[in-house]
């Protein structure tokens, strides 16, 4: 009879190794609560990080570059000051272009959009942006406020096609003392270097979340801003969304090909806040895997200890037949046992409260106020709750665990059996 069939096969290993785990129940709780605490970090941590990705990524495409934008050559590299003399193309008619656009696969939708400075007359607020948008049609696209998932619309409508109307950010209109019905007199210069006198009223105000636009910005047609501009039919910028995320590139490449030199076509990947947090993935997959190696160390200090103290059984397992083999795999399941059961707790504890965090967010903007104006960050940070992550960080918590504890385990398979018995 082999010694595969005394000792009952793999199953009796296996059932022999659970069964061990519970022998001492405050270590195996101590075990337990070291690798879940790592695993609840790295849950939590990780699905921070994604929201606070998933925010930058949405405000770039949302108010800047789209999936992918399309400038003149010499606006953007003056694009600070934000120009209105470069057009798209020469000036050419933005509506002929967009048609253009949509022909190339994967287009969803294309937009004309002007963004300039403009200068108040009346008003405690000095400076602001003018931003010309389609309104209902880019409303149509985009969830403005991405927080209460919706336009953003707090108070009155946004300005009619071709009216002299405003809408004007909550921030803005608290600090500036305005409310519905109010005139905004400013001035601003057009494509022809000219100064621009208006006064739009104030049909709305907005709440996008978003402490930039909140305070600086302030909503109008885009044809009225077009013609106050002397832009003819030409766009500043042209915006460009596609059907998945992915197509960005080769839209953007074949932008490229079709308007030539003199235009500077740009994906959201290309913005310096995208870039950054893109970069940053290595250096945080780092860090949870310090966590882990940390927790993993006292389960390599339980198998150690398991096994000093367990020398005798070791010894009378190899005096009833296990083979080293065997013992080492009892000794690994052991182990094995205490990283899957404390990454399911850590899995357990950190994706309710990632849950949570995905419908409830973090008012981030709230703690530290305007620090971080500058940056596409909202005021509001979701966690991303991804279930598949869930299942990452549960098997890289029993992995790592796992690998780490298998040199303490191979430990057991050393000791001989008459040595073992003497002690």
């Amino acid at each position: 009879m082999s010694t595969q069939q005394k000792t009952g096969g793999t199953g009796m290993l296996v059932t022999i190794a659970y069964r061990n785990i519970w022998r001492n129940l405050r270590r195996t709780m101590f075990c337990f609560a070291a690798v879940g605490i790592a695993v609840f970090f790295i849950i939590v941590y990780w699905s921070m990080i994604g929201g606070v990705q998933k925010g930058i990524r949405d405000l770039v495409q949302i108010f800047d570059l789209g999936h992918v934008r399309v400038v003149s050559e010499q606006y953007d590299a003056d694009s600070e000051f934000m120009p209105v003399q470069y057009p798209v193309a020469d000036g050419k008619n933005w509506k002929e272009m967009a048609e253009e656009v949509k022909k190339i696969p994967g287009v969803r939708a294309v937009f004309p959009r002007i963004a300039t400075r403009a200068t108040l007359q009346e008003s405690t607020t000095k400076h602001a942006v003018l931003w010309g948008l389609n309104v209902e049609d880019e409303m149509a696209e985009n969830t403005f406020n991405m927080t209460d998932r919706s336009n953003g619309l707090v108070e009155g409508r946004y300005p009619a096609p071709g009216a002299n109307e405003c809408a004007v950010g909550r921030v803005f209109a608290e600090n500036s003392e305005l409310k519905i019905g109010d005139r905004i007199p400013l001035k601003t210069v057009s494509a022809q270097f000219s100064d621009k006198m208006w006064s739009p009223e104030i049909t709305g105000i907005f709440n996008f979340d978003y402490l930039k636009f909140d305070e600086r910005f302030i909503i109008v047609d885009f044809e009225r801003l077009q013609k106050l501009l002397v832009m003819g039919e030409g766009t500043q910028q042209l915006i460009v969304y596609a059907d998945e995320e992915k197509l960005s590139k080769p839209i953007a490449d074949e932008l490229q090909k079709a308007f030539g030199e003199g235009s500077v076509v740009s994906e959201w990947r290309d913005n310096y806040w995208a870039a950054v947090m893109e970069s940053i993935t290595p250096i945080y997959t780092t860090v949870f895997m310090v966590f882990l190696i940390v927790a993993s160390l006292l389960i390599i200090n339980t198998v150690v200890m398991i096994i000093h103290e367990r020398i005798k059984e070791i010894g009378m397992m190899g005096c009833l037949g296990m083979t080293r083999r065997e013992i080492v795999t009892v000794f690994f399941f052991e182990s094995l046992f205490l990283a899957a059961f404390g990454a399911l707790i850590g899995v357990t504890i950190g994706g309710t409260l990632v849950g949570i965090g995905s419908n409830y967010p973090i008012r981030l903007g709230d703690l530290v106020g305007s620090t971080f104006s500058e940056m596409p960050l909202a005021n509001a940070i979701f966690f991303n709750f991804n279930p598949m992550k869930l299942v990452y960080a549960w098997l890289l918590g029993v992995a790592v665990a796992s690998i780490f504890t298998l040199i303490p385990s191979l430990k057991s398979a050393f000791v001989e059996p008459v040595e073992a018995l003497r002690r």
